[in-house]
């Protein structure tokens, strides 16, 4: 009679576990998240890394995933104030992308999640001395970054004729900033001479640029997120003044310029949203995530510019295929 009573006891406990593991299993899938996206300025580089980002969370998450997708139209204010609403509708995550988008989400929260893309240097970004790869605190993402030494070789090699490059970027991205010094070192290490040539914003793109093409036999342009919306407009400069633009990304290279050592932006975002899953599962701290980069920089040509310029491309560069 006693192991009668135990056993309908025991079938009880088993019954009741059943249930509450059922109940835990569906609140878990019922979990919703927000994640806010704030991006800087509509442009290739930066479309591509915010939909690898979605698609790669939407794979992780599915339909417990809602975006908040905002774009500030190149004006870092907005980005304040987009990054603000973030932090007072208390979103689960937050993916800056670009470096004026992290900024503004990091003076904006301290306790948020916060992943960066299209990011071209951290320390730089945030003033970080001796930056070692990993922000910490509520802060990690991923870096743009290819490596400048050969993108400067690559003009060396493209154009052996040339005796003086312009380095063409914005003045408001810290990251263009550290991109140009260190270009303009390796340049300057094969004899050639550099003109730093700065503007502050895209109303003065155009005179900039012509006043670069007066001086240069090349441009160059680093990962910036202005002259890259402006890829255009430099390019309806430059092209009739006959200097070619060797570019940071394959965006505005496809647009104006004839090589480029690129990373893929959408496959940066995707590496992103995985990172964002793991965080939002629990799976990760984001304090102790270190910064990811792209593994294999490619080397491309726009076919167009190429020939308009005369330029011999070596053979392990990819033509960028036409839009």
């Amino acid at each position: 009679m006693k192991n009668s009573k135990l056993r309908k006891i025991l079938s009880a406990a088993i019954v009741l576990t059943m249930i509450f593991a059922l109940f835990a299993v569906t609140a878990s899938a019922d979990e919703k998240y927000t994640v806010g996206i704030c991006q800087l300025v509509q442009h290739s580089a930066l479309d591509a890394a915010t939909l690898g980002f979605r698609d790669a969370l939407t794979d992780a998450l599915g339909d417990s995933v809602e975006f908040d997708e905002q774009n500030a139209s190149g004006d870092i204010s907005t980005c304040a104030v987009i990054c603000n609403g973030f932090a007072a509708s208390k979103v689960d995550l937050i993916l800056a992308n670009a470096t004026p988008a992290l900024q503004a989400a990091v003076a904006a929260t301290d306790e948020i999640p916060i992943l960066g893309t299209s990011i071209t240097e951290y320390g730089v970004a945030l003033d970080i001395d001796d930056f070692n790869g990993t922000v910490g605190g509520n802060i990690s993402g991923t870096s743009d970054l290819a490596p400048l030494d050969q993108q400067a070789q690559m003009i060396v090699d493209l154009f052996p004729e040339a005796k003086t490059v312009a380095i063409l970027y914005c003045s408001a991205e810290a990251n263009s900033v550290y991109q140009a010094d260190v270009v303009k070192a390796e340049l300057e290490k094969n004899g050639l001479s550099v003109n730093i040539c700065t503007f502050s914003d895209s109303n003065d793109v155009a005179t900039v640029t012509e006043s670069a093409c007066a001086d240069a036999d090349v441009l160059y342009i680093p990962t910036d997120n202005t002259a890259a919306s402006c890829a255009e407009a430099i390019g309806n400069v430059a092209e009739p003044a006959g200097v070619p633009i060797i570019t940071g990304e394959e965006g505005p290279c496809a647009i104006c310029g004839v090589a480029t050592l690129t990373i893929n932006y959408y496959d940066l975002g995707r590496t992103t949203g995985e990172m964002a899953a793991k965080i939002l599962k629990g799976e990760a701290d984001i304090s102790e995530m270190p910064v990811e980069y792209f593994p294999n920089p490619v080397k491309k040509f726009n076919p167009e510019m190429a020939e308009l310029f005369n330029v011999a491309i070596p053979e392990d560069y990819e033509a960028i295929e036409a839009a």
